[in-house]
């Protein structure tokens, strides 16, 4: 099958020795290289994962984080992940890219230079023996003969109300449990960012940031939580890894033609500031926001320059990667220039 485009893993330092790129030949990967930074990238038979079914997705997203997790392995300890399922047609697309988002590119990889990301998921290693513990707390027992009072079978209803009662004691526990790991891992690590729990056994999925001397020092931290909890919990520790959770960059493409509708609805000229943008929207915004003018409301319309302003600011942010001028031009030649938007994913 002809590859449909180039599959973009992530953005890595030229500082790496020759013989270390030169390892990537027999991985699969390739770089493009512009000026001090490469785009770690392969061929692609994917579209993109709009097209993907579910499977597929979960098979992409393995062999993406695998590959940068590889690239790690060979040393290339600063590696920034493009989000999963970054394609473009071309290289110089590519290049475009490393181009236009060059300050920001380089910024991030100052910021991650020391850092690295460890995973933290935390189970009940007796799932069973913890719903039985809840289940003969006073409370729940009392809840219980109050049901029973009138009737040897309790009503389906009241089934209901007793599953919540115990879920609800249940959240508060793992949460209580939680946020006593977070307590003591926390002096370890720059941030920490949750990820969302699989189920009710599973008590945190957790990601921390941390400089890679502390990372032996944290799992000591964890060792410690293990014994003062007696086994009670399951600890899997997954890293070192790339920041994914934390400096994953997003690119977006934008439209031209919307970047010149917006500068309409706004009623902006060809010369114009990001700060003037925002006086366009907000007067704007009261002559048709609903709340704002009850006699002369218009939802659509407020909804067309609420959509023209997002617009206009991911274009003013896409303007600055370049410049670091405060006004730039809306003019349709300059816009068709400035169309690639390079950010940390939110």
């Amino acid at each position: 099958m002809t590859a449909k485009g180039i599959y973009f893993y992530g953005i890595v330092p030229n500082f790496y020795g020759t013989t270390q790129f030169q390892s990537l030949e027999n991985s699969g990967v390739s770089a493009i290289t512009y000026q001090n930074i490469s785009a770690i990238v392969s061929d692609s038979e994917c579209e993109g994962l709009e097209n993907l079914d579910r499977e597929s997705l979960g098979q992409l997203l393995v062999h993406h984080q695998k590959t940068i997790e590889e690239l790690q392995a060979k040393g290339f300890n600063m590696i920034i992940p493009m989000r999963l399922g970054t394609i473009f047609s071309s290289k110089e697309e590519i290049s475009q890219v490393l181009a236009n988002g060059h300050a920001v590119i380089i910024d991030t990889l100052k910021k991650i230079e020391y850092l690295t990301e460890v995973d933290l998921v935390v189970t009940w290693s007796d799932f069973s023996k913890v719903l039985k513990d809840i289940a003969e707390l006073p409370e729940v027992r009392e809840l219980k003969q109050e049901m029973l009072q009138n009737t040897d079978i309790i009503k389906k209803v009241d089934q209901y109300k007793m599953g919540m009662f115990i879920q609800g004691i249940l959240t508060e526990k793992n949460k209580s449990v939680e946020l006593k790991i977070l307590d003591a891992l926390s002096p370890f690590g720059h941030d920490i960012r949750m990820h969302e729990v699989m189920n009710d056994q599973m008590i945190t999925n957790s990601a921390f940031l941390l400089n890679r001397n502390k990372q032996e020092k944290f799992e000591q931290a964890i060792g410690v939580l293990d014994e003062a909890y007696k086994g009670a919990l399951n600890f899997k520790i997954v890293g070192p890894l790339p920041c994914y959770s934390f400096y994953t960059l997003e690119v977006n493409a934008l439209n031209p033609d919307k970047v010149v509708e917006a500068k309409e609805d706004l009623d902006l000229g060809t010369e114009t500031t990001e700060s003037e943008i925002k006086k366009a929207y907000l007067e704007k915004a009261k002559l048709f926001h609903p709340d704002a003018n009850l006699k002369n409301g218009d939802l659509e319309s407020f909804n067309r320059i609420n959509k023209a302003y997002h617009t206009l600011l991911d274009y003013s942010a896409a303007v600055r990667q370049s410049s670091k001028k405060d006004y730039f031009s809306l003019a349709k030649e300059y816009v068709n220039e400035n169309l690639i938007l390079v950010k940390v994913k939110e």
